[in-house]
C-alpha cells in the first residue's frame, strides 16, 4: 500500500488520472470521495476475506470490482487502469491480499469466513449454491478442513464428478465456465482494441514462435464464475513445449465497449491480449491435433495464476495442470487449423451470461 500511496502523492499524472476518476463516476454511483479514502477502502480490503451472505443484495464476493467498476467506465478511469506505475502499484495491493488469503501474513487468519453462519461460505444455502459435496471439503472439520480462503476459493475436486470421455478423439474442456466465443480463421495479428474484440496471436501469446502455428486456427473462449472449480486440467495427451506467464492490466476495459456494469467481463476477449495470462503449449499425442494451448486469463481482483506443469514434462488428459487463487478468471483454448471439430456450442452475442456451459474433463471438440 504504501508503494501505490506514494505514486499517488508524488506523480502528477497518474494523481490526476485518479482523482478525474473518481469525480467523473456520476454522484449517484459515487462510494469514494478522493484519493484518501480510495487508499483506505484498499486498505481494508486487502487485509479482509470476502464474506458470503446469505442474502444476494448483501454480496460483495469481488470487493475490489465493485469498488472500481464505475471508475474502470469514465475517460480517466480507461486511461488510469491502462497506466503501467498504476497497474504495478495496484498489483503490489493484489499480492499483499493473495499472501493474506492465502495465509502467508504472520498472526492472520484468512479461514474465518470458512464458518456455517450468515456469512459463511460453509452455512447451507453456500454449501447448496456452490455444490460443495462435489469439492474435497469436509464439514465435520473446522474451517472445512482448508488451510486458507485461497485453499477454499481452488478447493479440489472429487475426481467422481468429472468422468472423461470414452472417445479416444475428444478434446475436454479444461474448466468449468461459459462458453464466451468459438472463432476460427484467427489472425496472427489483429486490431484486438476494436469494439468486435478480434484475437491477435502474437499479442496473445506475448510474440513467442508459436503464434505462427496457431495462425488462421481456432480459439475457444469460456468465462469462469466466482462459483466455478478454479483449477485447470488438461484438454489433451501429450508433452508439454512451453510454459510462461505473461504480466498484464488487471482492470482495463475495452474504451470502445462503453459502460460495463460487471467490471470487465464483457472485455475478456480484448484483455486475452493485455491482461495477466499464462501460457501452456501441449504437444498431442494424437498427430491430427498437433499443438493445443491452453490459456488463463485473469481479470480483476487478484489475476493469480499458479502452473503445476513445466517444459517437457508428459501430461495426461484430465490432469491438473494450474490453478487460479481468487478473483476473476477466464479461459482460452488455442487449436491449429483444421485440428478439431466444434462440439460446443458458439456464443453469438459475447455476454459471458449466455454462454453455454461447459465442464472440466468434459467434452468440447473432436479432432478431425
Amino acid at each position: 500500500m504504501a508503494d501505490l500511496e506514494k505514486l499517488l502523492t508524488t506523480d502528477p499524472v497518474v494523481q490526476q488520472y485518479v482523482s478525474d476518476m473518481i469525480e467523473q463516476v456520476p454522484e449517484e454511483e459515487r462510494t469514494v470521495s478522493d484519493i484518501p479514502h480510495l487508499l483506505q477502502c484498499l486498505d481494508q480490503i486487502a487485509t479482509t476475506a470476502p464474506e458470503y451472505h446469505w442474502d444476494p443484495a448483501s454480496r460483495r464476493f469481488f470487493p475490489m470490482s465493485h469498488l472500481f467498476v464505475y471508475m474502470m467506465a469514465t475517460d480517466a478511469g480507461w486511461n488510469a487502469f491502462r497506466n503501467q506505475k498504476f497497474n504495478d502499484a495496484l498489483a503490489g495491493v493484489l499480492q499483499y491480499w493473495y499472501r493474506f488469503l492465502s495465509n502467508e501474513i504472520p498472526g492472520q487468519d484468512s479461514r474465518t469466513v470458512l464458518n456455517d453462519g450468515p456469512t459463511g461460505w460453509l452455512s447451507p444455502p453456500a454449501y447448496e449454491e456452490f455444490r460443495l459435496f462435489q469439492f474435497e471439503v469436509d464439514l465435520g472439520k473446522e474451517y472445512g478442513g482448508l488451510a486458507s480462503y485461497n485453499d477454499f476459493f481452488h478447493r479440489a475436486l472429487k475426481d467422481r464428478y468429472r468422468p472423461l470421455p470414452t472417445d479416444p478423439k475428444a478434446i475436454v474442456s479444461p474448466n468449468d465456465g461459459k462458453v464466451v466465443r468459438w472463432r476460427q480463421g484467427v489472425k496472427r495479428q489483429d486490431q484486438f482494441w476494436l469494439k468486435g474484440q478480434p484475437y491477435s496471436l502474437e499479442h496473445m501469446l506475448n510474440g513467442s514462435e508459436y503464434a505462427k502455428d496457431f495462425a488462421d486456427g481456432d480459439v475457444l473462449q469460456t468465462f469462469l464464475s466466482g462459483a466455478d472449480y478454479h483449477r485447470w486440467h488438461a484438454p489433451v495427451d501429450g508433452k508439454v513445449v512451453a510454459v510462461d506467464k505473461v504480466p498484464g492490466y488487471m482492470f482495463a476495459e475495452l474504451q470502445s465497449m462503453g459502460d460495463d456494469p460487471t467490471a470487465g467481463t464483457h472485455s475478456q476477449c480484448y484483455g486475452a491480449s493485455v491482461n495477466t495470462r499464462g501460457i501452456v503449449v501441449i504437444e498431442s499425442t494424437a498427430p491430427k491435433i498437433g499443438l493445443v494451448c491452453v490459456m488463463p486469463v485473469g481479470i480483476t481482483e487478484i489475476s493469480s495464476i499458479t502452473h503445476s506443469v513445466s517444459v517437457n514434462v508428459q501430461v495426461t488428459k484430465g490432469q491438473e495442470i494450474g490453478r487460479f487463487s481468487f478473483g476473476g478468471s477466464s479461459m482460452c483454448l488455442l487449436f491449429q487449423k483444421g485440428a478439431v471439430d466444434h462440439l460446443a456450442p458458439d456464443n453469438p452475442s459475447g455476454d459471458p451470461d449466455n454462454g453455454a456451459p461447459v465442464f472440466v474433463n468434459g467434452q468440447i471438440a473432436r479432432a478431425r
